[in-house]
């Protein structure tokens, strides 16, 4: 027992577990200098560890020096001896010294065990944090890059609207001057001649040779009756007006209120579930899940934008159609319908963490008197709640599934977006994207293309990527790495597709055109020395690429081996010039389509760049523009454009007529883009601003 005893209190590493004191550890030679050196022991001080001759380690009563303790008082909660118990310590509760050590260590090993068993929770949650604040970081980068983005992009917009402004100043005073200039210079010339024959005239008056008077008759009489009856310019053909009309206090106003960052205090530990979703759902009917977001301390987030997730899944895999609505005041709704009966999971997270809870089970049956009873008391029990209100309720991850922020009408969180019945009639089949980084996702996506093969091209210009889709909206693939050197991305904004199946890229911060086999491998780089800031690319029934640059008011056409076939254009306001061009497209006729972004019109011209036609006005009327962005044509030679400013798309027909607009009221576009017709003969446009792609049906 004393040798167990003393590996125990070696492995406590000098910690005293009987008394508060020291515990001294001596040896049987030093234990008389020991006791000398304490001659003045109290019972307050602590038993000694010593080694005593033939009893090994044992403990030493402070109080009778040579005695060992055996025993330990329960009152006084110290080890004692016998001469102790004869003593102060007579008549109190003891127990052994070996039964009290046993049952502290074994305490003392609960204790240890607890707290190392908290350890992976701890390392688990510490693990997560990082994560967060690792996602927080980059998320501030992307946000920070974003904003110097837009603002870069402003103030190009408020240099091009000045250049465009300065131009207009000059042409218009230019005009004006001209007039009233040449209007000066026929008048002054009138005055000269004037002066000139009379001075003649007055000379032979003056004098009296009839021969010269005879003579100035003749030459000059006939002129002077000229110059008297000549009709002259005498009142201004022109005016000196010119006005300057600049809403500023309105820019300003919108400036001050341009973008915001979003965000919530939304946690997923404190966030609930309820509603009778969670409790029955029968087959067919949609059913509904209320998730209230609330903040760290329990209260209640009274703001949207929170990014949640939701799954419904059977055991074998497969999902139930569902969407989440954002309500904008921190509660989300997630409807969905099953289509069989079964046992289902429900999955809930915020921000990638669960909810409160565990995975909701729920049994879909046939109809609502089929539901089992105990379906209410079982889904309490789940979440430690006995009260008859709101169930809260909670899911495991979900998977790999993307995540997906809350919108009003987004489209199914679920799974590939079908096609769905719009609360407003419109023409819209589906839209794909949110914001974001991630597949599916986008960041300011401009020029789209579609090609034979059934497939969607997206330039997803702030991702420096080309993002391809199928007709129907599945992702496909995407490729691009963001860079200077060839073969990387720095700006996509237009993407054309080449009959032999080349994707063709338009960089407008790279100042060139890529050229990626239809896999995405790079295979050469065309314009670079002689671009400025591609736009929108289009390839025309040659083979040749158009490309529309929008730095350089300038239409270059090349052979895909980049050697220059012609180009057109030049800055300004005439038929054969342009401010800030966009995109490009080609008829069956090979004629190229041009929107003319801050002149507010579409220009058509032939393979050789001369001018046909142009339409198009400044305004919101049908057939105006307020800067005019993506065009295509269909097989009819009828035009469709892009209205960035009125955030519409209109019809034309090939002389440039208004047709008609496709409907887009149930779910607006915000400053669309590039488009193109799918080989299904739908619109695919880039809606820019809600950072997703949207197709509607088109009636040729």
């Amino acid at each position: 027992m004393e040798a167990r005893f003393h590996h125990r209190v070696k492995n406590m590493k000098g910690l005293c577990f009987l008394h508060p004191c020291i515990v001294g550890a001596v040896t049987s030679s030093n234990r008389m200098e020991a006791q000398q050196a304490s001659p003045d022991s109290s019972s307050e001080e602590c038993t000694v560890l010593e080694a005593l001759p033939g009893k090994g380690t044992a403990l030493i009563c402070s109080q009778h020096k040579g005695k060992v303790s055996v025993l330990y008082c329960l009152s006084c909660e110290n080890s004692v001896c016998e001469d102790c118990m004869n003593g102060e310590h007579a008549g109190h509760p003891t127990d052994s010294l070996e039964n009290i050590v046993d049952q502290q260590l074994a305490a003392l090993q609960d204790r240890v065990d607890s707290a190392q068993n908290r350890l992976p929770q701890i390392r688990e949650a510490v693990q997560s944090l990082r994560d967060i604040l690792q996602q927080l970081s980059s998320q501030r980068s992307s946000i920070e890059e974003d904003i110097h983005s837009s603002f870069s992009e402003l103030h190009k917009t408020l240099d091009t609207r000045k250049s465009v402004l300065l131009m207009e100043l000059e042409v218009t005073s230019g005009l004006k001057q001209k007039v009233l200039q040449g209007q000066l210079d026929t008048l002054l010339q009138e005055e000269a001649a004037i002066n000139y024959n009379c001075s003649q005239t007055g000379e032979a008056l003056d004098g009296e040779n009839k021969a010269v008077i005879l003579q100035t008759h003749k030459d000059v009489g006939e002129r002077l009756s000229d110059l008297a009856s000549q009709g002259l310019p005498l009142q201004p053909e022109e005016n000196d007006q010119l006005d300057l009309m600049m809403e500023i206090e309105g820019l300003r106003k919108s400036i001050h209120n341009l973008g915001t960052i979003v965000t919530t205090n939304a946690v997923a530990s404190q966030t609930e579930a309820s509603g009778e979703g969670l409790e029955q759902c029968v087959v067919g009917q949609p059913a509904t899940v209320i998730i209230t977001t609330r903040d760290k301390s329990g209260g209640l987030c009274k703001t949207g934008n929170a990014i949640i997730s939701a799954e419904v899944c059977t055991p074998d895999g497969s999902v139930a159609d569902g969407e989440i609505v954002d309500h904008k005041n921190g509660t989300y709704e997630f409807q969905y319908t099953v289509k069989k009966e079964g046992n289902f999971s429900l999955a809930l997270r915020l921000y990638d963490q669960h909810i409160k809870g565990s995975p909701f089970q729920l049994k879909v049956t046939s109809s609502p008197d089929d539901s089992p009873p105990t379906t209410t008391a079982a889904n309490a029990a789940s979440t430690g709640s006995s009260d008859g209100g709101a169930r809260k309720r909670s899911a495991k991850s979900p998977g790999s599934r993307s995540r997906q922020k809350g919108v009003r009408r987004g489209g199914s969180l679920l799974g590939t977006p079908k096609k769905r019945v719009n609360p407003i009639e419109d023409d819209l089949i589906f839209r794909i994207g949110t914001k974001g980084r991630n597949k599916g996702e986008f960041t300011n996506l401009q020029g789209v293309a579609a090609c034979s093969e059934g497939k969607i091209l997206i330039a997803d210009s702030n991702n420096q990527c080309v993002q391809i889709f199928s007709n129907t909206g599945e992702f496909q693939s995407r490729f691009g790495v963001r860079g200077r050197l060839p073969g990387q991305l720095q700006r996509p904004t237009g993407v054309a597709v080449h009959p032999n199946g080349d994707i063709i890229i338009a960089d407008y911060d790279n100042k060139w055109v890529s050229i990626f086999s239809s896999e995405g491998k790079y295979k050469a780089k065309l314009g670079s020395g002689r671009l400025m800031g591609p736009k929108g690319v289009s390839v025309d029934q040659n083979g040749h690429v158009i490309v529309v640059d929008n730095k350089a008011c300038t239409v270059f056409i090349f052979q895909p081996s980049g050697k220059l076939v012609t180009k057109f254009g030049s800055r300004g306001n005439g038929d054969r010039q342009f401010a800030g061009p966009h995109f490009a497209a080609v008829n069956n006729n090979n004629e190229i389509i041009i929107t003319d972004f801050h002149n507010h019109s579409v220009k058509v011209f032939n393979a050789d760049g001369e001018f046909l036609l142009k339409f198009g006005s400044n305004g919101e009327g049908n057939g105006q523009f307020n800067a005019p962005t993506g065009v295509a044509v269909d097989v009819n030679g009828n035009i469709i454009v892009a209205d960035w400013g009125n955030s519409r798309i209109q019809v034309f027909d090939g002389s440039g007529s208004f047709l008609s607009y496709i409907n887009t009221a149930a779910d607006p576009l915000y400053g669309p883009q590039g488009l193109a017709l799918t080989s299904d003969g739908h619109v695919v446009v880039a809606d820019s601003g809600n950072h997703c792609f949207k197709v509607y049906r088109y009636l040729q």
